[in-house]
């Protein structure tokens, strides 16, 4: 693993950087403190303060950290510093260290997301002699790979800031490509109690197992509903909010009737549809339909959900001067809306209008051979480029 060391003003391109945030494992069971230190003392090597909000167990930190002037709103870089794993993948070379070949660079989190993280950092020079006339915030965070924990301190920590940025630019990897809107994501744990006994005697015992396929296949009709009838926004893909089950364990043998089952439930939702109602309906049926004959043959069976994840959507208008600020950026003609969940729902309930823009692909994220291209990388200096130069002009929204 890399090591925090660096000598005052280290001067490193993006290619360098990326090199060095690939070499800290920041996968989301283990600490990022490694990384996080070493890119405190990179901006300390510049003169530049970080603050570093801790876990309640500080055994992972955020950094918030500005450059430019404290008295105007400025934009925020936000990047997540953990990667997810890669056990029983099969990689060509070591996930940890990087690895350039016709034009791409391989590690894991060299597209989701140190790859903006690593060229955002790489401009601090330019952005020391820039002139700046408004602030660039780095906000780094930990455990967006499971359920973006991280980032409601630094929501927090915004909150509590007399002047807050007036943009959120969240590098997740979206091809360098402007996203006005996200899924909100909901994970439930569901547990279903039973009552064991002999398979000989399946009548008198509580097959949790059973009573949980009854469950998840209600929660099945649920999503082929949504799928028939929406409600719909033709901005994503699927137009709906969908419902699964992804993981289910229960029993112990054949011939006993199984006291536990446990589930594993996942609701993307579109804007347009509040989560909590999918919810109600499941545990309505859960409790009106399915308890009642469980606790006819033993009081103490039941059924239990868990809420385990709430990543919240968000939307902003295509037409948002914020949003016509970063297009001009890119040079992209339209925005686009995403299925797939990050940070910004968080930021932009906060009050800082959020767009997500960053380099590399979403289908490279969580693949064995993860890789950015290497036009990618170009793509976001340049992007970074221009939006240093428009902060040495006044703001344009």
């Amino acid at each position: 693993m890399a090591k925090a060391q660096l000598n005052s003003k280290a001067q490193l391109d993006s290619k360098e950087m990326l090199a060095k945030l690939i070499g800290f494992d920041t996968t989301s069971h283990l600490s990022n403190l490694e990384l996080i230190n070493f890119v405190r003392d990179y901006l300390d090597g510049y003169g530049i303060d970080s603050e570093l909000i801790y876990d309640a167990q500080k055994k992972k930190a955020n950094l918030y950290a500005s450059v430019g002037p404290a008295d105007v709103p400025g934009v925020m870089l936000s990047g997540h510093t953990d990667v997810v794993p890669v056990e029983g993948q099969d990689w060509d070379s070591d996930p940890f260290t990087m690895r350039e070949q016709n034009g791409m660079l391989y590690g894991r989190g060299t597209s989701d997301m140190k790859g903006f993280i690593a060229v955002a950092l790489a401009k601090l020079p330019e952005m020391l002699d820039a002139g700046l006339k408004a602030p660039v915030h780095f906000a780094l965070s930990y455990d967006e790979e499971v359920g973006c924990l991280g980032a409601h301190g630094i929501a927090a920590h915004i909150g509590h800031q007399h002047i807050k940025p007036k943009l959120c630019i969240v590098g997740e990897p979206t091809s360098m490509k402007p996203i006005t809107g996200h899924k909100g994501v909901c994970d439930y744990r569901c547990h279903i109690h039973g009552k064991e006994c002999h398979s000989s005697l399946s009548p008198y015992g509580v097959n949790a197992v059973e009573y949980g396929a009854e469950l998840v296949a209600h929660i099945k009709s649920i999503a082929r509903r949504l799928q028939k009838e929406g409600p719909f926004n033709s901005e994503f893909d699927p137009p709906c909010t969908t419902v699964h089950v992804g993981v289910m364990h229960g029993g112990t043998a054949l011939n006993i009737v199984p006291n536990k089952c446990e589930f594993e439930l996942e609701i993307r939702s579109i804007p347009d549809q509040d989560p909590a109602e999918i919810v109600d309906e499941i545990k309505n049926y859960a409790w009106r339909h399915l308890e009642p004959h469980m606790k006819d043959i033993d009081p103490q069976t039941g059924i239990t959900l868990q809420e385990e994840v709430s990543i919240p959507g968000f939307s902003i208008d295509n037409s948002d001067p914020a949003v016509l600020f970063v297009q001009s950026l890119t040079g992209a003609n339209q925005a686009e809306k995403v299925s797939f969940g990050t940070e910004a729902g968080i930021f932009h309930a906060a009050g800082v209008p959020t767009i997500v823009c960053g380099p590399g692909s979403i289908e490279q994220a969580h693949r064995p051979n993860e890789f950015i291209t290497v036009e990618q990388v170009t793509k976001c200096e340049r992007f970074l480029s221009r939006l240093l130069t428009r902060m040495t002009e006044d703001m344009p929204f």
